[in-house]
């Protein structure tokens, strides 16, 4: 297919472009296969380039022979283009929405974008399962790599290599396979190098009704306690949910076949509801009003800030086993592909000061999101704008990405990447000129040969440049474990996200500025002590009467 087919009418002359807190802009519009892009001859403006597969939803309004497009993206953008023409305006806006919604992995934009800077590192050979299993390998001999799912046939949402206890064979892996949800059987998720313990993530078991059992899913789970130890299965669904899935086939472990195990329900909403939540949140953020009445009852009940404390306290609940119980934990909702990532993911934050810096971040995401099966094409399809119905959209990363935001704020210091680091993660999930967050699949990037065909987000983000942006500059490394308030008086709305387009950001960019200012005036001054300290020292070794009582 040609994108010319699709664009009916390539460029109009004195549209303007109106963007909150911005000075209006009149240029040209052009469209081309993959961008919406306005450029102006006036002086000091910044063009336009807008990717179609940012675009949630357009609204076309009219009045007399002029038509405006407001033009409503997945990273929460709100803008207005005025254009000069009915027939024009009615053009642009088919053409907008043709190729916005054009659901054809191959012709998304990462296929035929080629980077204007030098990739010094690969993003996609920076976090391969072989080099986290050699820094597991320096710790502990009990678990291995098995290339049991090389082809992808037993699990098409896991990747090639997976790490299991050594003691279970593959024949074995692949009968558990048969018992779990998605061919999902248990595999490593964190290995917690204080004491030993570790988490595990799967799909629900499939005891239905009948109350099947499979002797291999027990010896495996079983193979990853220590002698006289218990460890805790967190179900992710309230026990009415579990109970209701066995009706459907599926199931959770009953304590008579499970009795090392004890069974934790944790309610953490399906991703119909989240998205629904979404909505109602983005809608009281754009709320014009100015009602304070309205604005908190809307933010209730979008019961966002809810989500999120779920999700926190669900996380906090697998870190407190590991760390202070001294148990392991499997973790698993139905699918094993939302709601356990999200817990596995936060806890490894709480527990792991590694996934606290940029690189062990970007591990955390390629390990536990892209390896580990999260469905971010069918996920990210939509944001909160779009106006068809959802189908296997949801806000699940994003949520994540919150709860990591509202940890980093209540430890401003221990985290190595700032708040725009999240950002930018968040909106590069949802549209991006880079292939890291393309298909639903290891197996579906593998099909599309993502990492030979596209560049890899962390390419860019892993340059000096870019990393010196990202960096925190409160930064000092903790090796502690963190445990963050789930109080809801500690948890906030994460306005960098959902209130970025509606006010004006120049008074927070100057006291940041302000900020990295007094930290580096703070650095010389201890430069200067210090090297006050060493000249002291020298002149009392020189001369024994200086020499301080």
């Amino acid at each position: 297919m040609e994108f010319a087919e699709l664009i009916k009418t390539p460029r109009v002359d004195g549209v303007v472009l109106h963007r909150p807190f911005m000075p209006t802009v009149e240029g040209t519009l052009c469209l081309t296969g993959h961008h919406l892009i306005l450029s102006s001859r006036q002086d000091n403006t910044e063009e336009l380039w807008l990717l179609h597969s940012n675009i949630d939803s357009i609204e076309k309004r009219f009045a007399g022979s002029l038509g405006s497009i407001i033009v409503k993206c997945k990273d929460l953008r709100v803008i207005q283009l005025d254009i000069p023409g009915m027939e024009e305006c009615l053009n642009i806006a088919s053409s907008v929405e043709a190729l916005s919604t054009l659901d054809i992995l191959s012709l998304m934009y990462p296929f035929f974008y080629r980077p204007m800077f030098e990739v010094i590192e690969d993003g996609w050979n920076s976090f391969l399962p072989e080099e986290a299993f050699k820094d597991l390998e320096s710790m502990t001999d009990e678990w291995r790599l098995s290339e049991v799912n090389k082809d992808f046939s037993v699990c098409s949402s896991y990747p090639p290599l997976v790490a299991v206890p050594k003691d279970v064979d593959d024949d074995t892996l692949r009968k558990v396979a048969t018992f779990r949800h998605g061919g999902r059987f248990p595999v490593l998720s964190y290995y917690h190098k204080k004491n030993g313990m570790v988490m595990m993530r799967a799909g629900q078991p499939l005891t239905g009704t009948n109350g099947r059992r499979c002797k291999e899913d027990e010896k495996l789970i079983n193979a990853t306690l220590r002698p006289g130890k218990r460890g805790y299965v967190i179900d992710t669904r309230t026990i009415n949910v579990a109970q209701q899935a066995k009706a459907r086939g599926g199931g959770f472990e009953s304590e008579a076949n499970y009795p090392q195990w004890r069974r934790i329900h944790k309610a953490i909403e399906r991703s119909n509801i989240l998205q629904e939540s979404l909505i109602k949140l983005v809608e009281a953020c754009n709320d014009q009003s100015h009602s304070m009445d309205r604005w908190l009852s809307k933010l209730e009940a979008s019961n966002w800030q809810t989500h999120v404390k779920e999700i926190l306290t669900t996380a906090c609940l697998a870190a407190q086993c590991i760390d202070r119980e001294g148990a392991s934990v499997l973790v698993h909702g139905t699918e094993g592909t939302d709601s356990t990532l999200q817990v596995t993911s936060l806890a490894q934050i709480i527990l792991d000061p590694a996934c606290r810096t940029i690189r062990g971040f970007q591990g955390l995401v390629e390990r536990e999101w892209l390896q580990a099966g999260h469905p971010f094409h069918q996920r990210c399809a939509m944001s909160a704008f779009s106006n068809s119905k959802p189908r296997q959209e949801a806000p699940v990363f994003l949520l994540f990405l919150d709860c990591v935001w509202q940890i980093l704020r209540q430890f401003p210091c221990s985290f190595e990447f700032s708040e725009s680091f999240l950002v930018l993660v968040f909106e590069h999930a949802y549209a991006s000129q880079f292939g890291t967050f393309l298909g639903n699949s290891t197996a579906e990037r593998t099909k599309l040969s993502l990492p030979e065909k596209t560049v890899s987000l962390w390419s860019w983000v892993n340059r000096p440049q870019e990393l010196e942006r990202l960096t925190n500059p409160l930064y000092e490394a903790n090796s502690l474990v963190i445990w963050p308030s789930v109080a809801p008086q500690s948890l906030l709305l994460w306005e960098g996200v959902f209130l970025r387009w509606n006010r004006s950001s120049k008074c927070l960019d100057e006291a940041y500025e302000e900020m990295v200012h007094i930290i580096e005036y703070n650095k010389e001054l201890q430069n200067k002590v210090n090297s006050l300290r060493r000249q002291l020292a020298q002149l009392e070794t020189e001369d024994p009467l200086l020499q301080t009582p």
